[in-house]
């Protein structure tokens, strides 16, 4: 049941936001708007106030708005979206993306602060059993002072040193109450991880920033999280990157994981989540905001829209081109998840 809450509450967020920025932006221009909806399906309720519908549907997985003039209902209404300035459509266009990076930085803040981030130290929770650490004689409670004589203040430093060392043997130096002892520990390469371990599992405490701190943190971490993703698209059309990408299956899989991890791990995901939509909804697929975004930009350059129908056109066959990719990107996922057809 925490799976499957924490899967519609991801999923209906970050879609009904995307969707609210476009809304939000239209009705601040001005723009006639003829329905906003909350989820998808059969309406449970749809009052309407002024001139515009808002549903709440049967299906808590995400919404959509539905701006007057952008399917066949297009007349010479000044309030109607193709009828207004480019600039304001543009604008109108771009805020469902924004609206998502936005959400991120909120989510990435609401961790770090309200919520609080586990951060793991050096002393030993627990050593599994018949594993290098566990070998060596280290148990719950050894705290971790140096690898190999240089001494180790966080977990950070003392996961990069024993990765480091892939399969040779390091030196770790605890100590246990007032004793102080060193032992030889020896690596094992993990499958899952991918990356030599030794078999430990830290301690945490829950770290809370104040309200600057934390804003500061949230907006940083977003901001990094954009020039990352960026910096991967560009290695990805270069050919010097690896081309893995993860599909509903995927995503539904790593909620799951997430949600029994705790409540910090699930807003950690969703900020994640939330920022890579943003970023690949302004990609120029058909379908995508990206490919309005182009469109209006070619109608810029040449100072004429496309005509409706060749418009249509492209949006159709991007959507069944999507529609296909995102079967093949499904299948990828339930073969990896789920080791379909693995050998054991």
């Amino acid at each position: 049941m925490t799976t499957v809450v924490a899967l519609v509450a991801v999923f209906g967020i970050l879609v009904s936001v995307h969707e609210l920025g476009h809304f939000l932006v239209a009705k601040a221009l001005g723009m006639r708007v003829n329905e906003f909806s909350l989820g998808f399906g059969p309406a449970l309720v749809s009052p309407q106030w002024g001139e515009t519908h808002y549903s709440v549907r049967i299906i808590p997985l995400g919404g959509y708005v539905r701006l007057a003039g952008m399917e066949m209902d297009k007349t010479s209404d000044p309030n109607e979206f193709p009828n207004r300035p480019l600039w304001q459509r543009f604008v109108v266009i771009l805020a469902g993306p924004i609206m998502n990076l936005v959400l991120a930085g909120v989510l990435y803040t609401l961790a770090f602060g309200p919520v609080g981030i586990p951060t793991p130290t050096t002393t030993v929770a627990h050593t599994v059993p018949h594993y290098p650490a566990y070998t060596a004689g280290i148990r719950a409670g050894d705290r971790i002072v140096a690898v190999d004589k240089t001494p180790v203040a966080n977990w950070t430093q003392l996961e990069t040193a024993i990765v480091r060392h892939a399969h040779k043997p390091l030196l770790i130096t605890l100590k246990r109450g007032h004793e102080s002892k060193t032992v030889i520990v020896h690596t094992r390469y993990d499958k899952t991880l991918k990356q030599y371990i030794v078999g430990i599992q830290p301690t945490t405490y829950i770290v809370h920033l104040g309200f600057l701190a934390s804003l500061r943190a949230g907006v940083g971490y977003t901001v990094q999280l954009t020039g990352l993703w960026f910096a991967a698209m560009f290695r990805l059309l270069e050919g010097k990157g690896p081309f893995d990408l993860t599909g509903p299956v995927g995503i539904a899989v790593m909620v799951s994981q997430a949600a029994q991890s705790g409540m910090t791990y699930v807003i950690l995901l969703a900020a994640a989540l939330s920022t890579n939509l943003g970023l690949f909804n302004v990609l120029p697929i058909p379908v995508l905001d990206g490919s309005r975004l182009f469109l209006l930009g070619l109608e810029g350059i040449r100072r004429k829209a496309m005509d409706p129908d060749r418009e249509n056109m492209i949006h159709m066959v991007g959507f069944v081109v999507l529609i296909l990719f995102v079967l093949v990107v499904t299948y990828h996922d339930i073969v990896h998840f789920f080791h379909v057809g693995a050998a054991f």
